[in-house]
């Protein structure tokens, strides 16, 4: 098998390369959880780790920039573990021909963001590669997870609620639009999510998972956690917030929100009782203003030839969600 742009999707592809490779030779209790961070005890308390790299194209675009997108990105991963982030380290992969003053507004932004974030950046370092004027970057982050907070995909119960912060797509359609030179005004959603976390938890809100939903959509990151906890998600197409702007360039261009990548959208699963809380509690924050509850968790595992994830259609029939297949849009984070 040789590598190809599918492999860097999120979605089946990326599972099966992650699987088959890095999880045979890397597997140990903690990694196998294969949650957005590792969450590790120790005797300063609870930690959570988390390394992400972007090579986001263009560089720049409506709403953000790489330098924005790697805080964002690694920010929410640890939020996602229920974690407080903290310190974050930085990696630069600079090619020949790379503009300084880009670079320099580029870092810019890195320092504004993080810093919005209640995050330090404490170690760094860079490398020059190739020619074609490009820019890479890896960051690490970590954080610390209040004594008490424990989640997991297994924690998901039949009956949970599937809360999702906001409108699916525009993040997969600003990008899309610039590489194809389409004008139009929709604008990335890169944003960190700890507005939202921290009201959720500040509401007392039984939250068992979280998701930030990026490579792979909706679709993708719901079967994740449908496989984590044993159990099906039930999601309604009609529940589910998409932009109009967006909306239209799916039907021009043929995309799939359910499988757009987003970069300030999450998924929590939080129990039943809590649903209106919590949806309460997200509508309250800038970030989670358009937040819907979109389903629950049922019964069943999903094994035996049975969906693990459907959604009820608009016009009333019921259609399986699958992961994505293939290489959706390649560069989007």
């Amino acid at each position: 098998m040789k590598i190809t742009a599918a492999h860097g999707s999120g979605g089946r592809d990326s599972a099966l390369l992650v699987e088959g490779i890095f999880g045979r030779h890397f597997a140990n209790p903690v990694l196998d959880r294969l949650e957005d961070a590792a969450v590790l005890d120790n005797s300063a308390g609870r930690l959570a780790l988390s390394t992400d790299s972007f090579v986001v194209s263009p560089l720049v675009f409506k709403g953000g920039d790489i330098g924005r997108l790697s805080v964002c990105g690694t920010a929410n991963d640890l939020l996602m573990a229920g974690a407080e982030p903290r310190y974050l380290a930085c990696g630069f992969i600079l090619e020949e021909g790379l503009d300084t003053g880009l670079l320099d507004s580029i870092a810019a932004s890195m320092a504004r963001e993080a810093k919005a974030a209640g995050l330090v950046i404490v170690a760094g370092d860079t490398k020059v590669a190739g020619d074609g004027g490009g820019l890479y970057i890896n960051t690490t982050g970590l954080g610390f997870v209040p004594e008490g907070r424990l989640l997991a995909a297994a924690s998901c119960e039949p009956g949970d609620a599937i809360l999702l912060s906001g409108r699916l797509g525009d993040h997969h359609a600003c990008v899309l639009s610039a590489r194809m030179g389409i004008e139009n005004g929709i604008e990335s959603d890169c944003a960190c999510l700890g507005d939202v976390t921290a009201a959720l938890f500040g509401a007392g809100v039984r939250v068992r998972a979280m998701r930030d939903v990026t490579r792979g959509g909706l679709g993708t990151i719901l079967n994740e956690l449908a496989a984590g906890a044993g159990r099906r998600m039930e999601i309604s197409e009609d529940l589910i917030p998409v932009g109009e702007p967006v909306r239209a360039f799916c039907g021009i261009m043929g995309l799939d929100p359910l499988y757009m990548g987003n970069e300030g959208k999450m998924v929590a699963i939080v129990a039943g009782d809590d649903a209106d809380r919590a949806l309460a509690a997200a509508r309250g924050t800038e970030h989670g203003a358009e937040a819907a509850i979109i389903g629950r968790v049922a019964e069943g595992g999903g094994d035996g030839g049975r969906a693990r994830v459907t959604m009820r259609t608009r016009i009333g029939g019921t259609r399986r969600v699958d992961v994505l297949y293939g290489e959706g849009l390649p560069r989007i984070c």
